[in-house]
C-alpha cells in the first residue's frame, strides 16, 4: 500500500446525542494517533438523510472518496443497499452497534474490508441484571426505562436483564427515547397513574445514565413529602458510563451505578488501518467488553450504609 494518508468518514447517529459525540470525540482522537484523516456526518436520527450523505460521498469523484466509511445505522436493516454501493466502489465498510446478516455476502464475494463492531448489549443487561441482585438480595419491583422498543440495544439489553436477574425481581417496564427529556416524560406519565402512589417499586434502572437522570429529575419535581423522600431515596442504576458523566455522577450519588461501554468507533479506525495496511479481513464481527462501574462486589444492599 502507498504511504498516502488514509480518509475515513464516520456517519452517526446524532449530535444531540451525548454518548455520539463521545464516539466522536475518541475516533478523532484515534485518527490523529494513527495519522488519518477523517470526516464525520451525523444523520440527526434520519435514516433516509443518513442513506443520501453516505451515497453522496460513495457517488463523488475519485479524489473525494474515503478509504472506509464507518457508520452506526440509524435504521435496524443497516442499509445493505449503501453498504453494496460502498463496497462496489472500492469502500470499506464497516458498521458499528449492529450485527446485519449481509456482513457474510459483502466479505464472501467482495474485495473491500467489511466487518462489524458492536456493544455487547445482551452482556450489559446481564451486568445490570447482577447490579440489581446485589443491591436486592430479597428481591422487589424495579422500573425499568428502556429505549425505543424497536431498537435493537434497548431489546437486547432488557433480554440479558431478564434473563439474569433474580427470578424474585419483578420489572414494571416504561419506553422512552434515550434522552433525559424522554426519561423525565416516561416518569411522568407513571406518575399520573393512580396504582404508582401505592407501588413498592425499590429500584429505578434505565437503559442509559441520561434517562435515569431524567427519571430522577420527575421523582423531585412530580412529588413531594415523604412520597418524594422515599423515591429520591432509592438506587438509580444507568448505563455508558462515559467519563464525564455517568462515571461522575455515581461518586456523587446522581446514580446508584452505571455500567461503562466502552466507545467502538476508536476501535473501528484501528481495526481498519491493520486491515489496509495489511491487506486482510478483520474478524466478522467483534464485541467491545463492558464492565460495572462501580464493581458488583462494592455495591451495598438497599436499606444498609
Amino acid at each position: 500500500m502507498s504511504n498516502r494518508q488514509l480518509k475515513f468518514l464516520l456517519s452517526l447517529v446524532s449530535s444531540e446525542s451525548e454518548y455520539q459525540r463521545d464516539q466522536a470525540l475518541q475516533a478523532e482522537n484515534a485518527a490523529k494517533r494513527l495519522g488519518v484523516a477523517l470526516q464525520i456526518v451525523y444523520a440527526q436520527r434520519d435514516a433516509i438523510n443518513q442513506s443520501q450523505q453516505l451515497l453522496n460521498v460513495i457517488q463523488s469523484k475519485a479524489d473525494n472518496k474515503p478509504d472506509a466509511i464507518m457508520v452506526e445505522p440509524v435504521s435496524g436493516t443497516g442499509m445493505p443497499t449503501v453498504a453494496r454501493a460502498a463496497c462496489s466502489a472500492g469502500i470499506g465498510w464497516g458498521i458499528l452497534n449492529l450485527n446485519p446478516a449481509y456482513l457474510a455476502e459483502l466479505r464472501a464475494f467482495g474485495s473491500s474490508i467489511t466487518f462489524g463492531l458492536g456493544a455487547d448489549h445482551l452482556e450489559i443487561g446481564r451486568i445490570q441484571g447482577r447490579q440489581l441482585a446485589k443491591l436486592l438480595p430479597q428481591g422487589g419491583d424495579v422500573l425499568l426505562i428502556q429505549g425505543p422498543s424497536d431498537n435493537a440495544a434497548a431489546q437486547q439489553r432488557t433480554l440479558g436483564l431478564q434473563e439474569a436477574k433474580p427470578g424474585n425481581v419483578n420489572l414494571r417496564q416504561l419506553k422512552a427515547k434515550w434522552t433525559e427529556e424522554s426519561g423525565y416524560q416516561s416518569v411522568t406519565g407513571f406518575l399520573a397513574l393512580s396504582t404508582s402512589h401505592g407501588s413498592n417499586i425499590r429500584c429505578i434502572v434505565a437503559h442509559n445514565d441520561r434517562m435515569a437522570l431524567g427519571a430522577k429529575r420527575a421523582f423531585q419535581e412530580r412529588t413531594a413529602g415523604a412520597e418524594q423522600d422515599r423515591w429520591l431515596s432509592l438506587p438509580f442504576m444507568g448505563c455508558d458510563g462515559l467519563p464525564e458523566s455517568g462515571q461522575a455522577w455515581v461518586p456523587t450519588r446522581r446514580l446508584t451505578a452505571t455500567v461503562v461501554v466502552p466507545p467502538n468507533a476508536p476501535l473501528a479506525i484501528e481495526t481498519f488501518v491493520d486491515a489496509l495496511t495489511n491487506g486482510k479481513q478483520p474478524p466478522e464481527y467483534s464485541l467491545t467488553v463492558s464492565r460495572s462501574f462501580p464493581d458488583i462486589s462494592q455495591l451495598k444492599e438497599v436499606g444498609c450504609s
